[in-house]
């Protein structure tokens, strides 16, 4: 089994099995396609970022909660699809058709429709002797392989739920080796497309090497990634430009960052687009100040869930000035080098000073009952992200399951009518809550005290 295969199979571990359906499961109240309580359509625009996400992260509203789990499980579809097995003459193909892609990868009644494969190529040129003593179609000579799919909002309920017809592009992570390589290319290189933005500093928009090697290159028979995606944008553009409409992109790990990246040249190339969203599952870094800079001077919003016992999500690079005022708000978490003058130029220089981009939804393996913190693996994996925002409550109480500890320990002073205490209560109350412990038959007791609320 590969690296790949590891980091991307199943769990094995009983513990796992407990929680891993309630999320990639597309039969249950989570799934893709959501329930009438998670009617979203008078607010839509705030869903998707227009007010960055004010009061919607901390506490975690369960709206958003949904909205995140179900484009998470796009990208869940996108890997069920691919394959995987080095040893298939399909390697690096999508497994199924466009018509019953999202059917065959286990979420049926998605309301979405796929309407294009999309496909990345690396730039890395292998050495000769490499190429000629290897097959075409392995782990090694791959150089261009599927990474995902645009699908369409069709169905006239979703549509309505939504309160508009609906974009999205999912992207997978990392899969062949060539992608691997291209992942190391940790310098930068300046955007091509990135016009006169600058940063106030004067300084260049600058992405990650290999992401845009992945993004932009090309084959004699493989046209760029870039180029199917403002392909189909534009097609789909001229065909719904006159509803109400928003792109939506995710993407987990290197499709993260593929995603930041395509987000960032569709408000680039096309003057009256849409909303564009970006729902990034443990991404990398991308690019520089300058980079983050033009994704907000340009109104792209960007969602990042980060994990933070992923070691992927504070990769490449450093981030030295995140807190500059020309950024955005609501990074708190964010842990920054501080290094002296002449170190950091030096950094800079060497093209390793990266920025974070958009909004942080925080997360953590360690506040979750189920998982192990300590397994690097596991801390990246799409299902303990998909975990992690199904369990997440707040700041104060980070994981649902953990609540009745929480109360235990502290105690609350024997004082019901505390904020800690009022916080949990209205969150088990929730209905959507309800319904989910109760279609899944688990034991729901509520009490004044809570504390026979089992989990």
């Amino acid at each position: 089994m590969t690296l790949t295969q590891q980091l991307h199979s199943p769990y094995k571990k009983p513990l796992a099995q407990k929680w891993e359906p309630i999320f990639v499961n597309s039969n249950n109240p989570v799934g893709i396609k959501a329930t009438e309580t998670g009617r979203i359509n008078e607010r839509w625009m705030e869903y998707q970022g227009v007010k960055n996400w004010e009061g919607l992260l901390d506490p975690l509203d369960d709206n958003l909660r949904r909205e995140i789990i179900r484009y998470g499980n796009f990208v869940e579809a996108a890997y069920r699809a691919f394959d995987f097995d080095p040893d298939s003459p399909s390697y690096a193909t999508c497994k199924h058709p466009k018509s019953s892609l999202l059917d065959r990868a286990g979420f049926a009644e998605t309301g979405y429709r796929v309407t294009k494969n999309l496909r990345a190529t690396s730039g890395i040129q292998l050495p000769r002797w490499i190429k000629k003593n290897t097959p075409k179609n392995n782990w090694v000579g791959t150089p261009s392989s599927w990474v995902g799919y645009v699908a369409v909002c069709n169905d006239k309920e979703e549509i309505s739920r939504l309160g508009r017809r609906d974009i999205v592009v999912a992207l997978r992570g990392t899969a062949t080796c060539l992608e691997w390589l291209e992942n190391l290319r940790a310098t930068q290189t300046k955007l091509s497309n990135s016009g006169s933005v600058l940063d106030p500093d004067g300084t260049e928009a600058m992405v990650e090497s290999g992401f845009l090697s992945l993004y932009t290159s090309a084959s004699k028979t493989n046209p760029s990634l870039q180029y199917l995606v403002r392909e189909e944008i534009q097609r789909l553009l001229q065909r719904y430009g006159d509803e109400p409409l928003s792109i939506t992109i995710t993407g987990h790990s290197l499709g993260a960052a593929l995603a930041t990246l395509m987000a960032y040249d569709i408000k680039t190339t096309f003057n009256r687009a849409p909303l564009v969203t970006v729902i990034s599952f443990g991404g990398p870094r991308v690019g520089n100040r300058s980079f983050r800079h033009g994704l907000e001077k340009q109104g792209t919003k960007v969602l990042r869930i980060v994990n933070q016992d992923d070691l992927i999500t504070k990769l490449p690079g450093f981030v030295m000035d995140n807190n500059d005022d020309d950024g955005e708000e609501g990074n708190g978490y964010v842990q920054m080098v501080k290094l002296s003058g002449w170190i950091q130029k030096r950094v800079e220089e060497a093209q390793w000073a990266y920025a974070d981009v958009g909004h942080e939804l925080r997360l953590s393996s360690r506040d979750s009952p189920y998982l192990d913190g300590s397994n690097v693996a596991t801390c990246h994996d799409l299902k303990t992200y998909l975990h992690l925002v199904n369990g997440f409550v707040s700041s104060t109480c980070p994981f649902r399951a953990t609540a009745r500890e929480i109360i235990k320990k502290k105690k609350l002073n024997n004082n019901e009518g505390s904020p800690l205490h009022q916080q949990i209560r209205d969150f088990y109350t929730n209905i959507w809550w309800r319904r989910s412990l109760e279609e899944h038959g688990t034991n729901y007791t509520d009490s004044k005290s809570m504390s026979t609320i089992n989990v």
